[in-house]
């Protein structure tokens, strides 16, 4: 940690030096955005976050957070009991081998942490707690933004246009904040060559899955699938290095997963035909974002829009520590812009450590070849060793814990409501 670093912690800045309240506009309301939103609210902040989809999205597979960071942000922010409560009380795993026969079975600490729910449960559980505290205005989005000395005037897809102090991207690896302000989205997405996709399904009852899971691999595939908190869900990791499409187009996105998989056996014939009619089916390529500042002038990135350190990269454990610091910044520094600066200072070697960490998520869970297949499998029968679970424990709770928070003095009660606001 650098010197200014240590001093900016060493300070432990508090609220009170707050000069101004602001009109903040968020864009997305997915994890970073909602969990900016209730931090900012609370400290009087007139705060709106504008949301492209229609209503709040539900839906998504499980997340983790792990260590005292992570459970220290969440329980500051008041919500880490309704998580503990919400926990999907995952089990092993099992790993089949082509044919679908049982290799080995992974403990449940080695995908589940400390804490595991589903992405639509910790979504909602985050949107709820904002609630209070900040408007959401869904089924609009940001169309061009224009700063000038006092704000950014911000022009939207289908609301009238309106002034704001300060914007926050936090609207995902595809930003559209960050394609305005920074530019095309080519030259910060680093594709790893692997593809992802996710969708709810019904498992066949011979497999056992009640809050459990198996993994099946083939050279260069994998299919995971799980039961959490009684619904079955898939996820398809692939190699498609090159692999291009249009991240708005389902339709074309469904077809590509059916033609990666159309030769596969096992049980993957019927979780395709869920593919093509999931209602929550998801999917894009395993990337990370890499920018040299996360900020420009009054706009400033959260989440995936700045960092998306890829699966494996606690990048949920990640948006909710960054808007943690953001908040904390904006409340104790004496404008805006030293505020970004220092938020900067403190979450690149943190999203650094979860990057490196995140990198290899597709060579990981989808070998290219049998003999990478065999060779990951053996480090999965390594890991289900007593010492070994330990060790790997430590390795990614260390990750996670790889940063300083200042204590900031942040307000821990929410104000009154302000309300959620659908665009007609």
């Amino acid at each position: 940690m650098s010197a200014a670093a240590r001093g900016a912690r060493d300070e432990e800045p508090t609220v009170d030096s707050l000069p101004k309240k602001m009109k903040i506009l968020i864009s997305g309301a997915s994890i970073a955005g909602p969990a900016l939103a209730l931090w900012l609210g609370r400290c009087g902040h007139d705060v709106t976050v504008v949301e492209r989809a229609a209503a709040f999205r539900e839906g998504g597979g499980a997340v983790d957070y792990r260590g005292r960071v992570h459970r220290t942000v969440l329980e500051r922010m008041g919500v880490l009991d309704t998580l503990r409560g919400l926990d999907t009380g995952m089990g092993e795993q099992s790993v089949l081998d082509p044919s679908g026969r049982e290799l080995l079975r992974l403990p449940a600490s080695f995908m589940s942490g400390e804490l595991e729910v589903t992405r639509g449960d910790l979504a909602r559980t985050l949107y709820e707690a904002s609630l209070p505290v900040a408007r959401y205005v869904f089924g609009d989005s940001v169309r061009a933004l224009a700063e000038h000395a006092a704000g950014v005037t911000v022009e939207f897809e289908r609301g009238a246009t309106r002034e704001f102090d300060l914007v926050v991207g936090a609207d995902g690896i595809h930003s559209t904040t960050r394609r305005l302000v920074f530019g095309p989205e080519e030259r910060f997405r680093r594709d790893t060559g692997w593809c992802v996709a996710t969708f709810s399904t019904t498992a066949p009852a011979h497999l056992g899955l009640r809050d459990r899971g198996v993994l099946w691999n083939d050279p260069g595939r994998m299919v995971g699938l799980s039961n959490l908190l009684g619904e079955d869900g898939a996820m398809m990791v692939f190699h498609a290095p090159g692999l291009e499409f249009d991240h708005r187009d389902t339709a074309r996105q469904r077809e590509i997963v059916r033609e990666r998989y159309a030769d596969a056996g096992w049980e993957v014939p019927a979780l395709l035909s869920s593919a093509a009619t999931a209602p929550d089916f998801y999917f894009d390529s395993i990337s990370q974002i890499v920018m040299d500042r996360w900020s420009s002038g009054r706009v400033v990135l959260l989440g995936d829009a700045a960092w998306a350190p890829a699966p494996g990269g606690l990048g949920n454990g990640l948006a909710v520590v960054g808007a943690y610091v953001l908040a904390g910044e904006l409340a104790t520094a004496p404008d805006h812009a030293k505020a970004f600066a220092r938020y900067e200072e403190r979450m690149r070697p943190y999203v650094a450590k979860c990057q490196k960490q995140g990198a290899g998520a597709g060579r990981f869970l989808a070998p290219v070849t049998g003999r990478q297949l065999k060779q990951r499998n053996r480090v999965y029968r390594m890991l289900c060793r007593r010492t070994m679970q330990s060790f790997f424990e430590r390795l990614t709770v260390r990750t996670a814990e790889a940063i300083e928070l200042p204590a900031y003095g942040l307000p821990l009660l929410n104000r009154p409501t302000v309300g959620v606001f659908p665009q007609s």
